[in-house]
């Protein structure tokens, strides 16, 4: 997938793609809907309207989990290339913003139909955070034209997500719970010590 990048590839991604699909067909007539990465400080008082205006979607990473279904054959593939691979979950909530619960509904119903047609961000679809073409970057591992992220709606209890507006700024609001899977962050070679292939090892017979 990519090197420390990665998470922010994939959110920069999702972002683009609601925001290319709200332009596209406006989810409220006659209205401009945004869609924007927030962080969880963004959602305390007035601090989001800045950021959205009066119709947006707010999109929150909230958790990062690695998957275990990928964790034990990746770590499999770095015990032979020589490079670490940490499979990750990351775990979204999309929030509607507007005046009134219809508008609300029509922008969550807009950013379901956007992301069921895709399905995967792959390609041109995947963000590509730029770094400064310096020598410190010049390893850093980058996406390649096969790495596909998968996005689905994730089945949440009702009772998970009010924990999760529990600890969160502001009170509970219609949010629609997603994760994209799997999201790898590689390491550098250089990162992991060399593998001992031989050593001389002084024995000492005891008098």
């Amino acid at each position: 997938m990519a090197g420390f990048t990665a998470i922010a590839a994939v959110g920069k991604s999702l972002e683009r793609l609601l925001a290319q699909a709200f332009a596209e067909r406006p989810p409220v007539p006659g209205k401009t809907t945004k869609a924007a990465l927030v962080r969880t400080e963004d959602l305390a008082g007035n601090l989001i309207k800045p950021i959205l205006g009066d119709y947006g979607l707010s999109i929150l990473l909230y958790r990062v989990d690695f998957n275990k279904m990928m964790r034990a054959a990746w770590s499999a593939v770095g015990h032979a290339d020589g490079r670490g691979h940490l499979p990750l979950d990351l775990h979204y909530l999309l929030t509607p913003w507007a005046d009134n619960a219809e508008h609300q509904h029509m922008i969550i119903g807009r950013a379901l139909q956007a992301l069921e047609r895709r399905g995967m961000l792959s390609g041109p679809l995947l963000y590509e955070p730029p770094l400064p073409p310096v020598a410190l970057y010049v390893d850093e591992p980058t996406a390649t034209a096969t790495d596909n992220v998968q996005l689905m709606l994730e089945d949440v209890s009702t009772e998970a997500l009010m924990r999760t507006f529990d600890s969160l700024p502001g009170d509970y609001r219609l949010s629609i719970p997603y994760v994209a899977r799997v999201v790898r962050i590689d390491t550098l070679p250089d990162d992991l010590p060399p593998p001992v292939t031989d050593a001389d090892i002084e024995l000492r017979v005891p008098a």
